[in-house]
């Protein structure tokens, strides 16, 4: 029978053969010995699944299962499944992480048996590399501490639109009881905002938490790869399934001050995903009044919209579309998206 280990890192893999090794080798570097990576292949129909199959066979720390493809929440939740780490975390296929960040981040659990553990992280574009860093000060934290200083400002930091916390999964370390029910609750038909419904939900219900001020994990990120014309209609329906089920999960009666966090939030996301799909659908000619007013008649859009002030938002042209949703004007709207 083997031991429990104290670590299981759950990386879901789908087409990313040129990053994978450098990720894989990143993981096979930590400098600790009391940890497991669970390879998810979700269907890839390049070599992914083959070099997971390699490193499997190769080190003793890897395994590897193959499912049909079934998007990033279920091959996660199939990872979880089979792990058995004390304290779970998450690896995206096409990053890459410091060969310190577990030993680091692991280092602190014995003294304080945090519930979550946090770190910052370092977005890689083309051109540059951003350490982005939570405003909170490093260190651990008890409830008490939580309920004063980290749920009031946890999404929302306060700056249009900056994140308390950023969501990620992949930058923390969750106590496996705590995890379970909040991963099985995200939805498998979303591929944005899956990370808020499970991270948000359990650093609520988590009892303690500590945050390193060192940035270890390192997020591929190429923002000019995404057309402005290539977001896809059912983005919009995507985001109904995160605000239904964020609304549902987080207790606004316990903490009322999540709900002004929330309303920033469904502002925040509302305005990229109607401008950039309307946007797409205007360049191909379609008509999308219907839709448009649809989004602004949403409740909790409509609620949101209605309570976040327009100032308070970041850049002219978003204060403008602020405006033309809230007062579901689609003729304003279409000719801003024009320029």
């Amino acid at each position: 029978m083997h031991a429990i280990p104290l670590l299981s890192i759950i990386v879901p893999v789908y087409n990313v053969e040129p990053y994978l090794v450098k990720c894989l080798d990143s993981l096979l570097a930590q400098r600790i010995s009391d940890y497991e990576v669970i390879l998810v292949d979700d269907g890839s129909t390049d070599n992914s699944g083959a070099i997971c199959d390699k490193y499997a066979a190769q080190n003793a720390v890897f395994q590897c299962i193959h499912k049909p493809n079934g998007g990033l929440p279920s091959a996660r939740k199939a990872g979880f499944q089979i792990s058995r780490g004390q304290y779970v975390t998450f690896v995206d296929s096409d990053d890459w992480i410091s060969p310190d960040m577990y030993a680091a981040m692991c280092g602190v659990i014995p003294d304080t048996r945090a519930d979550i553990v946090i770190c910052d992280y370092t977005a890689v574009m083309p051109d540059r590399e951003v350490v982005c860093r939570t405003p909170f000060a490093p260190g651990f934290y008890d409830k008490a501490r939580l309920e004063q200083e980290i749920y009031p400002y946890m999404i929302y930091s306060g700056t249009f639109f900056k994140y308390g916390i950023a969501p990620s999964l992949c930058n923390k370390l969750f106590r496996r009881d705590l995890l379970q029910s909040h991963l099985m609750h995200v939805p498998d038909n979303i591929v944005v905002g899956e990370d808020a419904l499970a991270s948000y939900s359990c650093m609520l219900e988590a009892d303690s938490m500590y945050i390193l001020d060192k940035s270890f994990y390192y997020y591929r990120s190429n923002p000019s790869s995404v057309s402005r014309c290539s977001i896809p209609f059912k983005r919009l329906s995507e985001n109904h399934i995160v605000f239904d089920t964020l609304q549902s999960v987080i207790d606004t009666a316990a903490y009322p001050h999540m709900q002004r966090q929330l309303d920033y939030y469904y502002v925040y996301q509302s305005l990229l995903a109607l401008t950039l799909v309307y946007k797409g659908m205007l360049l191909a000619g379609q008509d999308f009044r219907q839709s448009f007013l649809d989004e602004c008649g949403d409740p909790l859009i409509r609620s949101a919209f209605a309570a976040v002030p327009v100032r308070d938002i970041a850049g002219s042209h978003n204060k403008l579309y602020a405006v033309c949703i809230r007062h579901r004007l689609y003729g304003l709207f279409r000719l801003l998206l024009k320029h």
